[in-house]
């Protein structure tokens, strides 16, 4: 199972490597254009079937030894599915605040541009709109102590 990781990280480190290396030397481009594309999908073939053999030959690995699991308490369904129910005003207000951070944040770049005076005022909307994510996790952290 090791070397699939280390084939996983030798795939990965080439993709940053070659990145690292078209980023500081862009004339490189038109030399390794011809095995560029084919190196990056071999690449990508070769950590794709690695992470299927880390999920077929490592499942066992990470499985739970039956000692460790009679060991454990019961959880139930309900209190299982009050977890779930935990982390849903978080992932929602996240999403919510991400929708409102994308348009604020292009109105406001346009309009530092054009009056650089209004920088303080537009950086106010944009902290009012990554507010609703916080309100989110606040709301998780109170519901989880209710759990417990």
């Amino acid at each position: 199972m090791y070397w699939l990781v280390a084939l996983m990280s030798i795939a990965i480190l080439g993709l940053i490597l070659s990145g690292i290396a078209l980023e500081f030397r862009p004339a490189f481009a038109t030399r390794i254009r011809n095995w560029y594309r084919p190196v990056m999908s071999s690449q990508l073939v070769v950590f794709v079937v690695a992470q299927l053999g880390l999920l077929f030959m490592g499942i066992t690995d990470a499985m739970a030894q039956v000692e460790t699991v009679a060991a454990a308490s019961e959880m139930s369904i309900g209190m299982g599915l009050a977890i779930l129910g935990v982390g849903i005003p978080t992932g929602l207000s996240t999403i919510g605040a991400g929708i409102a951070v994308g348009p604020i944040g292009a109105a406001s770049l346009a309009a530092v541009m054009e009056r650089p005076e209004a920088l303080g005022r537009t950086l106010i909307f944009l902290g009012l709109a990554e507010g609703i994510a916080i309100y989110g996790l606040v709301m998780s952290i109170l519901l989880l102590n209710k759990l417990g």
